[in-house]
């Protein structure tokens, strides 16, 4: 497959264009952050609130919150693979969907036809979990691909559509900004329950949560970079809903590269701007593949492009396969500490 690259084009994006694809990347906790990014946008404070305003009304700014990593928390999550029988499929996404731990859920055009993610608190037993999700969902198999090593994390469309699908930029999240020995705290549990929720689109959108964590927006803050010096916290941005945003096509590339090889290729792909996730994962004997790659696309054609660039440059005759989603059952963003959780657990796991 040889990618087709889009001409470069000659306009510069728009003032709008540039506040979208900036919101994406963090949002400062300062008092007005708005009034900071609008300033690096050359807008108004005023006028940036009323255009993210306008998408969220849309429906294509899904929420402003914070980002935290769940392995820095110690949470254990991981991807799922399952095979299901195509007339009982349906049924038991439905079965997975009620676990609250699960977040994605997707049907997927491979014989492991349904993918979803799953993540449990320190004390839960994650293979517990997911053998008791194989059972009730009426499975004939179930594999966990757990992340081994993260390359790259974070979603950020081009609302501009002016990208080359092969363009370049150092990734914001890998594995190297986790501590998986961090100690949480009750501030930091109390942190997050407050930025986990969706901030509202005001000019002081951290007001509520400094009023419930009792501390000034500096405290709040200074809390905050010890954080993502930790690697709990990635970042507070904005999150789009793909489909609404013009994305609609996704498309997983998994690549079977050699184990001597995955340590380069991995990070190579990982500069790719259009892939918003990249990591190693275990194989198994009847899936080969080590490196997943993720990428969204306005159309099959854009998404698969995507693909065959990473293929021409960096994986040239990898064997590869590409894995895309034929009905969404869930996606909602993860929650930390939600008793649902618990209650799921004792009724069916004690």
């Amino acid at each position: 497959m040889t990618a087709t690259t889009p001409a470069p084009e000659t306009t510069l994006p728009t003032a709008r264009e540039q506040l979208l694809n900036r919101i994406q990347k963090n949002i400062p906790i300062v008092q007005r952050p708005y009034q900071v990014i609008a300033g690096e946008v050359g807008m108004s404070e005023a006028e940036a609130l009323e255009i993210l305003r306008e998408v969220k009304a849309e429906g294509v700014l899904r929420q402003v919150s914070a980002i935290f990593d769940t392995r820095t928390l110690g949470y254990q999550s991981s991807l799922v693979a399952a095979v299901h029988d195509v007339d009982q499929l349906d049924a038991g996404a439905e079965i997975v969907n009620g676990h609250p731990g699960v977040s994605h859920n997707y049907r997927r055009n491979h014989d492991f036809n349904l993918w979803y993610t799953i993540a449990v608190p320190p004390e839960s037993d994650l293979e517990a979990h997911v053998q008791k999700l194989h059972e009730m969902s009426g499975a004939r198999l179930t594999r966990l691909m757990p992340t081994l090593h993260l390359f790259k994390i974070g979603v950020e469309f081009d609302m501009t559509g002016k990208e080359d699908w092969n363009a370049k930029a150092a990734p914001q999240y890998t594995s190297e900004q986790r501590n998986i020995g961090y100690q949480v705290t009750d501030l930091d549990r109390a942190f997050v329950t407050e930025f986990q929720k969706d901030l509202p689109v005001t000019e002081e959108p951290y007001a509520d949560a400094c009023a419930a964590l009792g501390l000034g927006i500096a405290e709040v803050a200074a809390h905050a970079e010890k954080m993502k010096a930790a690697g709990a916290l990635r970042r507070v941005s904005a999150v789009f809903r793909h489909q609404k945003a013009g994305f609609t096509f996704n498309a997983m590339g998994v690549w079977a590269v050699p184990q001597a090889d995955v340590s380069e290729v991995g990070r190579q792909m990982a500069e790719f701007k259009a892939v918003s996730h990249c990591y190693l994962r275990p194989t198994y004997p009847e899936w080969p593949y080590t490196i997943f790659t993720m990428v969204h696309g306005r159309s099959k054609e854009e998404a698969f492009g995507k693909i065959a660039a990473i293929e021409d440059e960096v994986a040239n005759g990898v064997d590869y396969d590409i894995l895309y989603s034929t009905k969404e059952y869930k996606k909602i963003r993860l929650e930390f500490y939600k008793p649902e959780f618990y209650e799921w657990e004792k009724a069916n796991l004690s």
